[in-house]
């Protein structure tokens, strides 16, 4: 994917049997470390079909653990980084019923919550109406329904999605959006969402890979910031990892933090933000690194798949 250095935690193996069991290990971790969220995608290459296998064998029962799955993006890529195009982008009703069914025949009755995937401000796919009612049916079979966005106007989808409704019923019980340090574009739009009653789910809060230890590299147009972000946690005895995931939970309209962790080791560190005392004093020192929501999309589009 696009995450800083995400090659070297698979360590170059990427023949399908391998990834199955390091996904199973990190899932292994994870369950071991009492989270109980799972989020993938039609358009994340195996995913569901990892999860799904992980599943079977750990015998977990539907209602044991939330599994989300997002549907809107085709992954084309072949396990190929040089691939032409890697996902084709199709949010049509057509689209929305072959990849449901592809993540029910995958993940049956453990499919929780199913969004759309990445809606933008420009996005007119809250508009579809033969959409909107076959997405509010997912009720009917037990499945929430929710949305993940992106994009320099991820506040705009956000209220545009509190706003769709069926039979006087809010059709989106969940939505999944970008905040770290450096992007809080959403923040209001994201406190309102969830005083709606909307589930809000964190995504990216390491800024693919910026926010960590692992971010060297002096071109990066924040790495000045990320300096300054490695120093406070220093000073706290704390990893640049955990300062920015506890930044994340301590939110107080964030109801799941997703890690993006790729390995044991990932999930066995990040665990440790749980225990932050994230206060005022941190919020104050940190709230100056952010930066504007276009500069950061505009840098985020440049990332190459790695």
């Amino acid at each position: 994917y696009v995450t800083l250095n995400h090659a070297s935690d698979l360590g170059g193996r990427y023949d399908p049997p391998t990834m199955e069991l390091h996904a199973g290990a990190v899932l292994d971790a994870a369950f071991d470390a009492e989270i109980r969220y799972i989020d993938a995608a039609r358009s994340y290459g195996r995913a569901e079909d990892f999860v799904a296998s992980w599943l079977r064998k750990r015998a977990i029962e539907p209602g044991e653990i939330s599994v989300a799955s997002k549907w809107g993006y085709t992954y084309t890529a072949g396990w190929s980084t040089s691939a032409t195009q890697h996902e084709v982008k199709d949010h049509t009703l057509p689209a929305f019923k072959r990849q449901l069914a592809e993540s029910v025949e995958r993940l049956g009755r453990h499919l929780s919550l199913y969004q759309i995937h990445s809606v933008t401000a420009e996005s007119k796919t809250l508009e579809d109406d033969a959409l909107i009612d076959a997405i509010a049916r997912l009720r009917e079979r037990g499945i929430r329904a929710g949305l993940s966005v992106s994009g320099a106007g991820q506040d705009v989808a956000i209220r545009r999605s509190l706003e769709v409704r069926r039979d006087g019923e809010r059709v989106f019980d969940s939505v999944q959006a970008t905040w770290n340090l450096f992007e809080r574009g959403a923040e209001s739009a994201l406190q309102d969402a969830h005083g709606a009653g909307m589930k809000v789910v964190v995504k990216e809060a390491l800024a693919n890979g910026r926010l960590s230890h692992e971010n060297r590299d002096q071109a990066d147009l924040l790495f000045p910031a990320v300096a300054r972000i490695r120093e406070l946690a220093k000073s706290r005895g704390l990893t640049v990892e955990t300062l920015a995931l506890g930044a994340a939970l301590a939110r107080p309209w964030a109801d799941v933090v997703l890690t993006g962790a790729a390995t044991v080791g990932q999930i066995q560190s990040n665990v440790a933000a749980l225990e932050l005392a994230y206060d005022a004093e941190l919020e104050e020192q940190l709230r100056s690194v952010s930066i504007n929501s276009t500069e950061y999309w505009r840098a985020r589009s440049s990332f190459r798949w790695n």
